[in-house]
Parts: structure tokens; C-alpha cells; sequence
């Protein structure tokens, strides 16, 4: 009799002690993990970020809730999994002022990381101030600038929100006239604890100076202290050119907060050098200029979609000698089918090749088999597991376009095949969807479709720089040019990834959309200015 490996290690210890002879490590068990499938607490302001390959749950909380005594009001495990931890830990109220380790098990032990973000925003502002106020949460430090003509003893405080919702402060300084000609103690309870903050306020005798900027492409974000009540204007040229300074016109300049002034400079050149400053109109008294270079304006390789070669049965979008930028889930449809995202043919390319074609098919034999949306991503497919794929999104990338130009067709089919969550859509027209995202993480952007570890991407995670989406649900029958604006969190932070996707079908991830699905992308262009 031929026994299992795992009965045959253990028959082959004969008599040996199995406490002392056996680890956990000897026996070879199932490759299931235990993994946490939804974890949600009491003043979440998103769905929370769960990553199975880290083992970690990220929770964004709003600032009316205590982070030391979160009340979990959902918690699942996946199909085997127990929790290890003591479950009064979790009944009682978690303390997520720091990560919290949870130790689940199936078979083995794995250790989960469990953190919060709590967002406060936190604002100070007096009378005339002059740009934001500088807050330091770590050190409890309040530092604003007033104009030298001010009475620094008699200042009125106008804004000061330096913890959460619930928050007190002692003394109350909104709306009273304080002496600031040294630093004011206020102690801010929250919670039945009670830190102590320090506000020191200084004069200058500039009315209006540029801060920072964030350079783009084309684009240039001005960031200016103003004081309060104060006319600028906002003056530009290139650099070591000796040209006259071009003014900003007024349609590019807005208020940021308080005390505050943001530029967005259009239409430059990219890989060029330029100064700008800030002008106090009524006394025509310039800023110190800053100096900066803009970046570079680069494409996605095969943009065109001219390169393709066939290996075996699967599609690849990259030349046979050449690097692959673009993925497909064409490893995946392959194993029950054929490629469903192909070349377009066009005798006029010198490759033969203009364009992909992906179609949405049902992959497999009879009634056995799955879904397969027609799909063209930048990144790779990783691996197969069972009738699921693992993905990775996103290609190296560190400028910053304003949106993306997509030519596309797309004739949807009825929806015929549905996840469970999803049937109420069977019968409705199929959507299509092109998006694009840029993240600042240190890795690409991991796809799972299965559903016990399925994760899909995140729209709203912290990663998150920039994100457009395009979607149809009617036919588009010829050729047709769309723009799909980015919308950025942040002007300063610098993408390390970008991601391009479409797919024939919105809800492919979820195995539901229309067989018959037809979306034809031509090409792809990087936008990288805006309009006036």
C-alpha cells in the first residue's frame, strides 16, 4: 500500500517520540491560509484595506472616534480559519493607537497586523495672518507669521482646530484677543487625556512670498504666503533668459487655506528651466524668485499597439525579442480556451498590427468554465491559481500627465454570466471601462481574483495619487477619441507607478459580464497639459 507523504513521514518514525521528534515545519500541509476577509470598526470613513499577501488590515477612522477603543462591528475569517488571539481583545474594544497583532490559524499560525489612520485636520488662524500656519502634531507646536505692523500683543484668533471633533481647550482662544509677544500654552483635552500645545506667532515685514512648487510636465503649482487682504499677482519666466516676468492671469490663481495662494502655471515646456514669484500690487514689491525645471513627458512603449507576437496559443502585446510593458489575462483564458485579447489586424502597419481587440468569453467546456473579460493592462500576469489569476499592476513611472487620450470602439453583449453578488445585472447591456491611476508605493499593484483572497484595486487607497476612469454601457460604433482627466490628492507627491487598464467588461474581476463583449483600443497617448 502506497501511503500518502505525510502518512509515510510519520509511519517512518517508528517509534521515535512524536513531541520530540515532530516540528510543524516536517508536515506538509494544504496550502490554505488564514486569512481575514472583512474587518470594519465603529467611525470608518472608507472600506478598509486588507492585504492578504502582508497580512495586513489598514482602517481610516474619523477624528470624532477614540483609536483606544474601537468597537469592531465586523470581523470574518476565511472558510477553516480560527482566531488564536483571545477574543476578548476584540469584544472589548481594540487599541489601535498602535498596530495590533492578531494570530489566526489554519494548520499553521499566521500573524495579521492590524493598524488605523485617524484624519484630523488640524487649522490655526489669527487676524492678518500672513500663509498657513505651520502645525506639528509630534512636537504640539503652532508657529504663524503676522505682518510687523501688527500689535502682536492684541492679536485675535480667528481659527484653531488642533485635535478631533470632540476636543477642548484651555484657554478657549477663538475670537479672543490674545498676547502673543511670547508663546501661549494651551492644553488641549481629548479623550480624559490632556496634552499641552505651545503657539508662537513672529512678524515680517513681507507681505507676500512664494513658499514652494510643485513642478509637473506642463503645469506648475505656485504656492504663496499671502497676508491677509493682501493684492499679488503671480510673475513667471524662463530662466537665465533675461526675458521680461509674464503675469499669471487671474483664471490660474486660487485661495488655498488660509493665508494662502496656489498658481497653477499651463502650457510650459517641458525639460525646461523656469523662476517665478509673487508681486504685492499695491506696492509692486516682488518676492525672492524660486528656481525649478520641469519634467519630462514620456509615453507608454507600444502605445500604438503595432507589436505583438504569438507564443503557442497566447497573445503577447511586445515584439519576440522585445520587453513586455503590457499584460493580458490571456494565461488564464488559455487554459480552458484561446486568447481573447488579440492584435487588430491593419495591412497599412509595418508590423501587420494596429490596435487590440479584447473580447469577453465564457472559457471552458460545456457548463464548466468561467467568464474570461477580454482585458489589456500595464504590468504582467503573475500566475494562475485553479480558474483565478494573479496580476500585477503597474509599470515604473514618475511624472505626472493630467489625463489620458484613449481610442477605443466597444460593442457590448447582454450580460449572460454573474457572480452571486452580481446577478441582478444579467440581462442589462455590458460596460466597458478604461481607467487610469498613478501610486506611490514601493511595488506594483497586486491583483487576486479569488474570491476567499480576492484583491481588486482600490480607487480611495493611501497609495493613491491620481486616478480617471472612462465607462460605457452603449455601443460605440466607429473610432472615437477620449480624454479621461486625472484627478490628483496631492500636487507635491511623485508617482513610482503608473497603471493602464481596460476591459470589456467593468465587473470581469467578478467573473460577470456579457459574452460577445467587444472593446477595440487603437492607442493610447499621455496628456500633459491642461486647458486655460
Amino acid at each position: 500500500m502506497k501511503f500518502p507523504p505525510y502518512l509515510t513521514a510519520i509511519v517512518a518514525l517508528g517509534s521515535c517520540s512524536l513531541s520530540s521528534c515532530l516540528s510543524d515545519s516536517d508536515i506538509p500541509y494544504p496550502n490554505i491560509q488564514a486569512n481575514i476577509e472583512s474587518f470594519e470598526v465603529e467611525g470608518q470613513t472608507r472600506v478598509s484595506v486588507i492585504d492578504t499577501l502582508k497580512r495586513t488590515v489598514s482602517i481610516a477612522i474619523n477624528d470624532s472616534v477614540n483609536p483606544s477603543c474601537l468597537h469592531v462591528t465586523r470581523f470574518t475569517l476565511a472558510p477553516g480559519a480560527s482566531l488564536v488571539t483571545d477574543t476578548s481583545t476584540i469584544v472589548s474594544g481594540i487599541d489601535l493607537t498602535s498596530p495590533l497583532t492578531l494570530t489566526l490559524k489554519v494548520y499553521r499560525e499566521y500573524d495579521w497586523t492590524i493598524s488605523a489612520t485617524r484624519n484630523v485636520t488640524r487649522t490655526f488662524a489669527v487676524e492678518g495672518q500672513i500663509g498657513p500656519a505651520e502645525i506639528d502634531p509630534d512636537t504640539h507646536t503652532v508657529s504663524a507669521v503676522i505682518p510687523s505692523t501688527s500689535d502682536i500683543s492684541a492679536v485675535k484668533v480667528t481659527e484653531m482646530k488642533l485635535a478631533g471633533a470632540t476636543a477642548t481647550y484651555s484657554p478657549a482662544l477663538i475670537g479672543a484677543i490674545t498676547d502673543f509677544s511670547k508663546p501661549v500654552e494651551v492644553k488641549v483635552t481629548e479623550f480624559g487625556s490632556t496634552t499641552p500645545w505651545t503657539i508662537t506667532l513672529t512678524t515680517s515685514d513681507i507681505s507676500a512670498s512664494l513658499t514652494s512648487v510643485d513642478p509637473w510636465t506642463c503645469v506648475a503649482w505656485l504656492n504663496a504666503s499671502v497676508k491677509e487682504g493682501t493684492r499679488c499677482r503671480f510673475e513667471y519666466r524662463r530662466a537665465d533668459s533675461g526675458s521680461s516676468w509674464n503675469a499669471a492671469p487671474d483664471a490660474w490663481v486660487a485661495a488655498g487655506e488660509s493665508g494662502e495662494m496656489i498658481c497653477r502655471l499651463v502650457h510650459l515646456d517641458p525639460l525646461t528651466k523656469y523662476e517665478a514669484r509673487v508681486v504685492d500690487i499695491s506696492t509692486d514689491t516682488p518676492s525672492p524668485e524660486l528656481t525649478f525645471t520641469t519634467g519630462a513627458s514620456p509615453q507608454a512603449p507600444n502605445s500604438d499597439m503595432t507589436q505583438w507576437w504569438l507564443d503557442g496559443k497566447i497573445w503577447c502585446p511586445w515584439s519576440k525579442d522585445g520587453e513586455s510593458y503590457w499584460g493580458t489575462g490571456n494565461k488564464g483564458a488559455t487554459t480552458l480556451g484561446d486568447s481573447n485579447t488579440v492584435p487588430v489586424t491593419d495591412p497599412d502597419s509595418p508590423t501587420g498590427y494596429a490596435g487590440a481587440s479584447l473580447e469577453t468569453r465564457f472559457v471552458g467546456i460545456g457548463m464548466i468554465g468561467k467568464l474570461a473579460a477580454g482585458n489589456l493592462f500595464a504590468g504582467s500576469y503573475v500566475r494562475t491559481e485553479g480558474t483565478n489569476g494573479v496580476l500585477s499592476f503597474g509599470r515604473p513611472f514618475s511624472d505626472r500627465p493630467t489625463s489620458l487620450r484613449a481610442t477605443i470602439k466597444y460593442s457590448p453583449a447582454t450580460i449572460s454570466h454573474s457572480s452571486s453578488d452580481f446577478t441582478y445585472l444579467k440581462g442589462r447591456p455590458d460596460t466597458c471601462v478604461v481607467w487610469c491611476a498613478l501610486i506611490d508605493s514601493d511595488e506594483p499593484y497586486e491583483i487576486r481574483t479569488k474570491p476567499s483572497d480576492r484583491r481588486l484595486f482600490d480607487e480611495n487607497g493611501p497609495e493613491v495619487i491620481a486616478y480617471g476612469r472612462f465607462q460605457s454601457g452603449v455601443e460605440i460604433a466607429d473610432l472615437t477619441t477620449v480624454d479621461i482627466p486625472l484627478d490628483y490628492v496631492s500636487t507635491s507627491r511623485v508617482p513610482k507607478y503608473i497603471l493602464i487598464v481596460a476591459s470589456a467588461s467593468k465587473y470581469g474581476d467578478y467573473f460577470t459580464g456579457g459574452a460577445g463583449s467587444l472593446l477595440i483600443v487603437k492607442s493610447y497617448q499621455l496628456q500633459y497639459d491642461y486647458p486655460d
